[in-house]
């Protein structure tokens, strides 16, 4: 099972966060997000993949931050249609100096029309399971995972939504169902956060060191 921290600002706070080893740090290229980044990412592990975050954000803007950044993984996590992953996919080969993966957001409440999902089977890399809220990420909350029992896919998936470490129970059991059998990835956030964009080093710590185990019974890469 790997393990992705979103939502990373401050330049100390960011290489404190990677000495933890997650397998994934996003930044969120969005203006009106409080955890917006808009510095220079520092120099990172090399087993650590660097996530872009973007909303209904222009093919222009993000191949720029590609640029800029190295980004290895692409986050949409607006309404992006399926013909915009695809432009994405084939654009970055010619402007980006390596190959990025997209992974493709679909927010959930209390129910999920899974038919939505078939358009990009072949246009992105992953889906990303979000809490449905006012915000585009970071509502602090969890949905149901229990919807996630009717997931008609093999492609895998990072779980998000008000994950934090009162949810490592549910967590490992969940893992333990046939539904989590594509679930590739744990993605925490907002309930680490000292204030937004601000992670506290111990909770984290405490959190990898409680998942462990199953992160590695669960690895399906």
């Amino acid at each position: 099972m790997k393990l992705k921290v979103c939502g990373m600002k401050y330049q100390d706070n960011i290489t404190q966060v990677a000495a933890l080893q997650p397998d994934y740090l996003g930044f969120i290229f969005y203006e009106k997000s409080s955890r917006f980044f808009n510095e220079i990412i520092p120099e990172l592990p090399k087993a650590i993949k660097k996530v872009g975050v973007f909303v209904d954000a222009s093919l222009e803007f993000i191949l720029n931050k590609i640029e800029t950044h190295q980004l290895d993984v692409i986050q949409l996590h607006g309404q992006e249609p399926p013909k915009f992953c695809n432009e994405l996919r084939h654009a970055e080969l010619d402007s980006a100096s390596h190959p990025v993966e997209i992974i493709k957001v679909f927010s959930i409440k209390d129910h999920f029309d899974f038919s939505v999902l078939q358009p990009f089977e072949n246009v992105c890399d992953y889906f990303l399971f979000d809490t449905k809220g006012k915000l585009p990420g970071g509502n602090g909350y969890t949905f149901n995972w229990e919807i996630l029992k009717h997931y008609p896919s093999t492609k895998p998936y990072f779980l998000s939504g008000g994950i934090g470490l009162n949810e490592v129970k549910s967590i490992k059991s969940f893992l333990n169902q046939p539904e989590s059998k594509y679930c590739y990835a744990i993605d925490i956030n907002s309930k680490f956060e000292i204030k937004p964009g601000l992670k506290n080093i111990e909770e984290l710590k405490t959190f990898k060191e409680l998942t462990s185990h199953v992160e590695r019974s669960r690895d399906i890469s």
